[in-house]
């Protein structure tokens, strides 16, 4: 389906683009530095998927709405291999972040990534265009609850 956008849907689906952008670059220097094995697979499974966004953003750029549903499930088959990868604590890399510190940076990124999105989300008119948005925005929250999931499971994030 063809669609128009408005000069702000425009504006703020450019702004989506250099975000999806810059946690595709996030997510894949991490995966080079991650020590852990698990980590590395969560930051490479959500790279993935992070390209799979910027695709539909640039999609929704050229006035085509994306087909979601294809996409959601090769995510979910993506998220559910990294998340059964068996840990280790043997050190690959030598880097100036560590494991802990790469998590509570990309777990802040996607906080702001997704609050991004409901912004955009509210002004968009096109009833598909919201609806594509929404579905990035809850792959962006289970990115976000992979790498919480992960320090909540190494003591790195702890609720009281």
């Amino acid at each position: 389906m063809q669609i128009t956008l408005s000069q702000k849907e425009r504006t703020l689906l450019e702004d989506q683009k250099s975000h999806e952008q810059i946690c595709i670059e996030k997510y894949t220097n991490y995966a080079n530095k991650a020590t852990d094995p698990q980590l590395k697979e969560i930051f490479n499974a959500n790279k993935q998927q992070e390209q799979t966004h910027l695709d539909s953003i640039n999609q929704l750029l050229s006035g085509t709405v994306p087909q979601m549903n294809q996409q959601q499930n090769q995510n979910t088959a993506q998220q559910n291999s990294a998340q059964s990868t068996p840990t280790s604590n043997t050190p690959t890399t030598a880097t100036d972040l560590n494991d802990a510190d790469m998590c509570s940076d990309i777990l802040m990124t996607e906080k702001y990534v997704s609050g991004s999105y409901d912004t955009a989300i509210f002004e968009c008119k096109d009833t598909e265009v919201r609806d594509a948005l929404n579905h990035i925005q809850k792959e962006e929250q289970k990115h976000g609850e992979a790498v919480f999931k992960y320090m909540q499971s190494k003591g790195m994030y702890n609720i009281k």
